[in-house]
């Protein structure tokens, strides 16, 4: 369910959908950005799971982060980088939201 979830927010084999969840994710993250994507933020990962259906194989899953899987290492580096937490918006926080159903905090 949890690729399924990434897809119809808009991150596909083809790319980001226009008027999509995903359009709307990337808008803001390029405009936070002064202008561009990054590589490893939300947009670049949810896309490349999105693109591979990848994402519950990645751990996160409709239950939370498996424990020992690509997406805890994926928080717990976020988490280290943060100064112990994962933010609101991050790429660990987003990612899960998307998989689960959700529109990865934005409104």
């Amino acid at each position: 369910m949890s690729d399924q979830n990434v897809r119809n927010a808009g991150f596909t084999s083809s790319g980001i959908k226009g008027g999509s969840i995903a359009s709307s994710i990337m808008s803001h993250e390029a405009k936070s950005s002064g202008g561009g994507v990054r590589s490893g933020g939300p947009t670049s990962t949810l896309q490349g799971m999105g693109s591979k259906g990848s994402t519950h194989s990645s751990g996160f899953t409709a239950k939370g982060i498996s424990s020992g899987s690509q997406a805890s290492k994926m928080m717990s580096q976020e988490a280290r980088s943060h100064g112990g937490g994962t933010p609101r918006g991050g790429t660990t926080s987003t990612v899960q939201s998307i998989s689960t159903g959700g529109k990865g905090g934005r409104r």
